[in-house]
C-alpha cells in the first residue's frame, strides 16, 4: 500500500472512521521518516480538502515540497571534479564506484581518488571496484593524509585530461569542526589543480531523521550540490527523500537500490511521488 493511501481515503471520506482517525494517520506518516514539520504541513492541507480530487491535490502538494533545482550533474568544463562526502556506513564508497561505472558506460573517461584514508577498508574496496569496472584508482600509503591523496588524484586527472575525477572523501570525523576542517582542506588542495564541479552527499535512506540531520551538518560544512540516497527501495520509510528536499532544497540526483553495479539510477521525482501514492 502506498504511503498516502490512507490519507487519500480519509479525505475522500471512504475510510472507516472507527478504525482510522487523523492521529493514526499522523503516526503512520511520522514513521515513514517525513519528519514532524512536513507531516504537520501535509495534514493541515489535507484537512481542508474534500472529495475525489484528493489524490491529485496531495500529489501536487508533495511535488511542491521537492526541490526545483537541476538534478543532472553540473556540466562544468572539459574536466569535472566530483567530491563525494558522507559518514561511514552510508554506502559512500560503493556509490562512488557505481557513479564511476555509470559515467564510464556513457563514454566518459574517469579516475577515482581514494581519499578516505582513515579507513583502510574503504581504500581496498575502491581499488577492488576500480579493477572490476576498469577505472584507475589513485591512492596513497596507509594512513596518508586525505588531502594529499586528493591532490595527487587531481594532478593525475589533469595530466590524463580525463572527463571526470571522483574523490571519495574521509567519513570518520569526530565532530562538526573536524568535518569542516577536513573537507575544507581537501577542497582547497584539489582546487589548486582543477575546479570542483560538484559535491555529492551520500545519505542512507533507512536512517530516517538522522539522515536529515547529517544532510544539515554537511551542507553547513561544504557547498553540497546534490544528494545520493542509498537503500531507497520504495518501502514506506522512503519519505526521508521528501523530507531532505523540503527542508534543505538540495536536489537528490541519484539513488542506490542494492549492492550490484547496476543498482544505481538518476532520481526521478514523478516516479518517486507515484510510488508514495501507488
Amino acid at each position: 500500500m502506498g504511503l498516502f493511501n490512507r490519507l487519500i481515503a480519509k479525505v475522500r471520506g471512504t475510510s472507516a472512521a472507527s478504525a482510522l482517525d487523523w492521529k493514526e494517520i499522523e503516526v503512520e506518516l511520522l514513521a515513514s521518516d517525513l519528519g514532524p514539520h512536513l507531516v504537520a504541513e501535509l495534514l493541515e492541507a489535507a484537512k481542508k480538502m474534500r472529495g475525489e480530487d484528493a489524490e491529485a491535490a496531495i500529489k501536487e502538494i508533495l511535488r511542491s515540497k521537492l526541490s526545483q533545482r537541476e538534478r543532472a550533474l553540473i556540466a562544468g568544463g572539459e574536466q569535472k571534479v566530483i567530491l563525494v562526502v558522507g559518514v561511514n556506513g552510508t554506502g559512500k564508497t560503493t556509490s562512488v564506484a557505481k557513479l564511476a561505472a555509470s559515467l564510464k558506460s556513457s563514454g566518459n573517461s574517469v579516475i577515482l581518488g581514494a581519499a578516505d584514508t582513515f579507513r583502510a577498508a574503504a581504500v581496498a574496496q575502491l581499488q577492488t571496484w576500480g579493477e572490476r569496472i576498469n577505472v584507475e584508482v589513485v591512492s596513497g600509503k596507509e594512513g596518508a593524509e586525505p588531502a594529499a591523496v586528493a591532490f595527487d588524484s587531481a594532478k593525475r586527472a589533469s595530466e590524463e585530461k580525463c572527463d571526470y575525477l571522483i574523490v571519495d572523501t574521509a567519513g570518520r570525523l569526530h565532530n562538526k569542526n573536524d568535518l569542516m576542517a577536513e573537507l575544507g582542506k581537501v577542497k582547497r588542495v584539489v582546487e589548486k589543480v582543477l575546479p570542483i564541479t560538484e559535491v555529492l552527499l551520500v545519505i542512507d535512506g533507512t536512517t530516517g531523521q538522522n539522515g536529515l540531520a547529517q544532510a544539515k551538518i554537511f551542507s553547513e560544512a561544504v557547498d553540497v550540490t546534490g544528494i545520493i540516497v542509498t537503500k531507497l527501495d520504495g518501502s514506506a520509510r522512503g519519505g526521508v527523500a521528501l523530507a531532505i528536499e523540503s527542508a534543505l532544497d538540495i536536489p537528490i540526483k541519484f539513488i542506490g537500490t542494492g549492492e550490484g553495479q547496476g543498482d544505481f539510477a538518476a532520481f526521478e521525482p514523478d516516479s518517486y511521488i507515484d510510488g508514495l501514492l501507488a
